[in-house]
């Protein structure tokens, strides 16, 4: 396990980031919502529910839901409720992980190219990238639903890659989860495991899976 931040981005042309528990510090509002939506219909959340649906792209979690709840919408009324629900969250409780702008900024002064590739909806991306003013910084942002198949699978890395024109293995992923991590490296990619209250469990895991660990984006500043 590498731990040396100032070295992690040498020989890296792109920086990949998922956005919940890696860029923003949002994961435990998740869980929130799962309870309140699934309570609407009086259906208590599922011990297994989080772990069975990591990684998954927001379309695919809405199928999932459909076919395992009784839930009587339909997947475009489930997503739309979903996309209410967090929004507020995450205009007024959601901030960047510590240490983000920063880093963001030292990626900036190296000439590293930005991208997001998330699980979540378009619509949630955009906004937070909006309040965030992340636009300044990244130049892609994909969302599962724009891929084939979610997380760990690589298609997501490998999409965001090829629109910041950077092959596999001059990008370095962030990400907090393992599907997550998994998808990184299916990709070719080296990837930075960070870490996050939500999956607090798998820090060992996460540990041995990826090539980095963190607990903030603090002290990559180039020396010199």
């Amino acid at each position: 396990m590498k731990t040396d931040k100032s070295k992690m981005l040498q020989g890296k042309r792109a920086v990949i980031f998922d956005l919940d528990g890696s860029l923003v510090d949002s994961m435990w509002m998740w869980r929130e919502i799962d309870i309140e939506y699934l309570g609407r219909f009086g259906i208590p959340l599922p011990d297994d529910l989080q772990s069975q649906i990591e990684g998954m792209s927001f379309s695919e979690t809405a199928v999932y839901f459909k076919e395992r709840f009784p839930i009587p919408d339909s997947i475009e009324k489930m997503k739309s409720d979903w996309n209410q629900m967090a929004w507020d969250k995450y205009m007024n409780e959601v901030p960047l992980k510590p240490g983000i702008p920063e880093f963001l900024k030292e990626c900036r002064r190296r000439d590293i190219r930005l991208g997001i590739a998330t699980s979540n909806s378009r619509e949630l991306v955009e906004n937070v990238a909006r309040v965030h003013k992340l636009h300044d910084y990244f130049s892609c942002i994909m969302t599962g639903c724009d891929v084939n198949k979610g997380k760990p699978a690589p298609d997501i890395y490998l999409a965001v890659a090829n629109s910041l024109e950077v092959p596999p293995a001059e990008c370095l992923v962030f990400e907090d989860i393992i599907p997550g991590i998994q998808a990184g490296k299916n990709a070719g990619m080296e990837v930075c495991a960070v870490e996050d209250a939500y999956s607090v469990c798998d820090r060992e895991a996460k540990k041995a899976l990826a090539d980095y660990y963190i607990e903030d984006f603090y002290g990559f500043r180039k020396e010199g």
